[in-house]
């Protein structure tokens, strides 16, 4: 691995955790204390705590917080009356506005439709066994099992944007290329600022990232076009692919892939490191798991609810409505704090603990309703085959006495910035 590619992408990443890492403060406490006494505000809460908007800033834009479980469900199953077409207006304008999670109704439906085979389970589960696996192991773990130690956030950030770039359909032997294209989708996140003084900075450097991901993406469409886009990759599937009664073009394609790209390695990413620490610092959970491989999707489940990386969702409401008792007019938005609603007591017994033997509930780590991610098949499954590869060949893993213990930070964009570890 070239390296500076190599810290050209743990830049990015560390650059974007900066960005959306808000005010250093508990936040869980906080929570607790909204849902029980101020379930919905009248105020923009996440911003007022430091995190970039993704919505295109405009002062006459009410906006609404919401902390419960039932009320942030309202408002993700409702895409009717909640809508999403605003982000298009912001995060959406550094891909001319072409953005699956900020599409609406019938055109939304259509899109969906038309990437949604690439990332189900009949799909993903052929790449398992055949090449996440054998990229996991071989690529990744097996060179670090003689130095018995490490920092798994460093494997954590390369492999998930292995796979997801070769599920795409961008060639295997490239690893310089493709993370130098993941190093661009991440700095087209730290687009939205909240200090102005760094907005027109940072928005230049995201449409010059964004430009480049483009022509990266249009190279790879054009070769896999002339190569008769026979395989099962992404960009070969939407080539034969047939939307709105035609086929789509060269262009079509290639903006569609990129707006896919910013979180196809960041969430997993970060879910991972999430994870990790959850198990490292219950020795007797992580000896459960590691003897009972059934408890794996049960581990990663309970992480994502218990500490989801994208910690917030925004709608907008779409007419007049009521929320958990107060007037919404049509045009505010509304931010429902996910990190809230999946510990609500209410819901969920023990809510604030780490427990891989409770019921299964719905949780909204991945969203909740239509625009819920397209791509959390494939992301539980490369966790799956991470966390599984990491118990067969690191043995009696654990923390690293002689490191500072792993935080999960962030106000959004949740996840450790290093997990050391040291194995037998």
């Amino acid at each position: 691995m070239n390296d500076k590619t190599e810290s050209a992408l743990e830049r990015a990443f560390a650059g974007v955790a900066n960005n959306y890492g808000g005010n250093d403060v508990d936040l869980y406490p906080i929570y607790r204390e909204m849902r029980k006494n101020s379930p919905i505000i009248a105020e923009d809460f996440m911003s007022k705590i430091g995190v970039p908007n993704i919505a295109r800033y405009d002062a006459e834009r009410k906006t609404f917080t919401v902390f419960k479980h039932k009320d942030v469900m309202a408002v993700l199953r409702d895409a009717t009356n909640y809508t999403s077409g605003f982000i298009a207006e912001g995060l959406g304008a550094f891909f001319d506005g072409l953005i699956l999670t900020g599409m609406d109704g019938e055109a939304h439906r259509r899109a969906r439709a038309l990437l949604q085979p690439i990332f189900m389970p009949d799909v993903v589960n052929t790449w398992r066994d055949s090449k996440m696996d054998p990229i996991v192991r071989n690529e990744y773990l097996k060179p670090l099992v003689p130095q018995h130690k490490a920092d798994l956030m460093d494997f954590g950030l390369h492999f998930p944007i292995r796979l997801i770039y070769a599920l795409i359909g961008f060639p295997d032997d490239q690893p310089e290329k493709v993370e130098q294209y993941a190093a661009w989708a991440l700095a087209i996140l730290a687009g939205p600022q909240v200090d102005p003084e760094k907005a027109a900075a940072a928005r230049k450097a995201a449409m010059e990232a964004a430009q480049c991901l483009y022509d990266a993406v249009k190279e790879a469409v054009v070769e896999v076009r002339r190569n008769g886009a026979e395989g099962n990759d992404l960009i070969s599937r939407l080539i034969r692919a047939t939307y709105e009664g035609r086929s789509l073009d060269d262009h079509e394609i290639t903006t569609f892939v990129r707006s896919l790209l910013p979180a196809a390695g960041e969430t997993t990413t970060r879910t991972f490191g999430s994870l990790m620490v959850l198990l490292l610092e219950r020795p007797d959970v992580l000896d459960r798991v590691r003897k009972d491989r059934s408890l794996v999707p049960k581990a990663i489940d309970e992480a994502i609810r218990l500490e989801p990386v994208a910690t917030f969702k925004v709608r907008q409401a779409a007419q007049d409505l009521e929320l958990a008792g107060m007037q919404i007019p049509k045009g505010a938005m509304v931010q429902c704090i996910v990190t809230s609603a999946n510990r609500d007591e209410d819901v969920f017994d023990n809510s604030e603990e780490f427990d891989i033997d409770r019921k299964v509930k719905p949780s909204f780590g991945f969203g909740f309703g239509p625009h819920m991610c397209i791509g959390q098949f494939i992301a539980k499954t490369e966790l799956q085959v991470a966390l599984n590869a990491v118990l067969d060949l690191l043995p009696n893993l654990r923390l690293d006495p002689d490191q500072p213990k792993p935080r999960i930070t962030g106000a959004q964009l949740r996840g450790p910035h290093s997990v050391p570890v040291i194995w037998d």
